[in-house]
């Protein structure tokens, strides 16, 4: 009987151990796994620094920004976007050399934004890597206050504007558990999300214009673009399976249906909805399924 008793007792401590790692593994944040940032420039040639190197490099500041995440004032602790990129892409010319280059913004959790390079140098832009009141707390105590309807730690980096025009989402990316930025045209990224062989006098290409813009941060066609929402086109295309007339309000007002964390977009016009719709109707027709031709 002892032997079965410690049998038991070394079971549920081996149980305890691998549930405590799960718990410990759920909660990691992307600054457990990464505190660096990465560029990838136009010749294809990949460099990361640390948030150290980072600081040596950029004047820090404390800036206090409009959050349209936490819907309130927030301050942070931040470097000037413009002199990140100069390190970063020092051997391409630094943040200048890419003013005329498209750029993906990638993020931890799946989002990717594409953006110009003149966007991102627009005056006002910071790389924050901790709250002012967070910041010196001491080693392991999260810098970040969570963020968003799914509380996600914006750790090791969260893009944020200061400019009193510059708080909408829609207009300028506010991209948080940012780590990679790459000089990569959309359609370079992202082939299998091109419209091929449509003509160019379809709707169907305004329509890609604004996926790319509106919804491609979050959302895919083919296995190719954001990963925090579902695939749009495979394996069955949202056109298949919903009313035209849900998509579009959906579109349009998300929570109006279901609580979310996709944003709404009382910008778009009826002809934009229109062009949205045609893109996806044409994409049904150029399916290519990730898990068909194999791939993770």
């Amino acid at each position: 009987m002892s032997a079965l008793r410690r049998f038991r007792g070394d079971a549920a401590l081996l149980a305890g151990l691998l549930v405590a790692g799960l718990v410990l593994l759920a909660g990691s944040s992307p600054k457990d796994v990464q505190s660096s940032l990465s560029f990838l420039d136009a010749a294809g040639v990949e460099r990361s620094f640390s948030l150290d190197v980072m600081r040596r490099a950029c004047e820090e500041r404390e800036v206090v920004v409009d959050d349209p995440y936490h819907r309130k004032s927030m301050g942070y602790v931040a470097l000037p976007l413009g002199c990140v990129l100069d390190l970063g892409f020092a051997a391409s010319g630094g943040g200048e050399g890419q003013r005329d280059r498209g750029l993906l913004l990638r993020a931890f959790d799946g989002y990717t934004r594409s953006v110009s390079g003149r966007d991102l140098l627009e005056e006002g832009a910071f790389l924050a890597f901790g709250e002012s009141a967070r910041m010196g707390r001491g080693p392991g105590l999260a810098r970040f206050t969570r963020i968003d309807r799914r509380q996600v730690d914006p750790s090791p980096f969260y893009l944020v504007w200061t400019g009193v025009e510059q708080g909408d989402p829609h207009d300028h990316a506010w991209p948080y558990q940012l780590a990679h930025i790459d000089v990569a045209p959309f359609e370079q990224a992202f082939p299998r999300t091109v419209p091929s062989g449509l003509a160019k006098s379809h709707s169907g290409w305004a329509g890609y214009a604004l996926f790319q813009r509106a919804c491609a941060s979050c959302h895919s066609i083919n296995g190719e673009g954001g990963k925090v929402g579902p695939d749009l086109n495979v394996p069955r295309s949202i056109v298949e399976y919903r009313p035209i007339q849900e998509i579009r309000a959906y579109i349009r007002d998300p929570e109006a249906t279901r609580y979310t964390s996709m944003p709404a977009h009382p910008d778009l016009s009826e002809a934009d909805l229109d062009a949205l719709i045609a893109y996806f109707s044409v994409m049904s027709e150029r399916k290519d399924d990730p898990r068909a031709r194999g791939d993770s």
